[in-house]
């Protein structure tokens, strides 16, 4: 209960973040205890410095200090936007391109492969925040998506279409 209150006042502030699990390693929990002379999870560290427990951070938060303690986080849109102006032509899949996680994926890669465009890809199985805001950033409800320079081709029905047509060689060439 107090690791879940703690993660919902860090996400309520938009705090960048990461957690360990402490039960997966007894000697870390076992030994961050001693080293950092807090008996009690959760702890808080920034920059490698103990900030306190739930206790702690609550009093943080009541103050008003804990936003001034804290690394923010990247917007999501301005982190969705920084993606798919990776790299100019950017595909949001399931997989990567060695490796496609479903038929769409699999049939998208197989096509672009083929064209022999450049092209950089992104796992949107790896980061459920993106797979859901991309959707509504895009106003694309499925994947795979295709950006190029930063803006939406479609998903693979558009790129189909675009193979047939001869039209795909220079959409991804920016020709268009």
């Amino acid at each position: 209960g107090f690791s879940k209150q703690m993660v919902e006042i860090l996400q309520k502030h938009g705090v960048a973040f990461s957690t360990f699990d402490i039960f997966s390693d007894e000697e870390v929990r076992q030994g961050l205890k001693a080293l950092s002379s807090w008996p009690t999870y959760p702890q808080l560290y920034v920059a490698g410095e103990l900030i306190g427990g739930l206790d702690i951070v609550k009093e943080l938060e009541a103050s008003g200090e804990l936003d001034t303690i804290c690394p923010k986080g990247q917007k999501l849109e301005d982190r969705l936007k920084s993606l798919i102006n990776k790299a100019p032509v950017m595909l949001f899949m399931k997989g990567n391109k060695q490796m496609a996680k479903c038929g769409f994926s699999k049939q998208i890669i197989e096509i672009m492969n083929n064209t022999g465009v450049d092209y950089e890809t992104f796992d949107i199985l790896e980061d459920e925040e993106v797979r859901q805001g991309l959707k509504s950033f895009s106003n694309w409800p499925t994947y795979p998506q295709l950006y190029v320079r930063g803006e939406l081709v479609g998903g693979l029905d558009i790129v189909k279409e675009l193979k047939e047509s001869g039209e795909l060689l220079p959409v991804l060439k920016g020709e268009n």
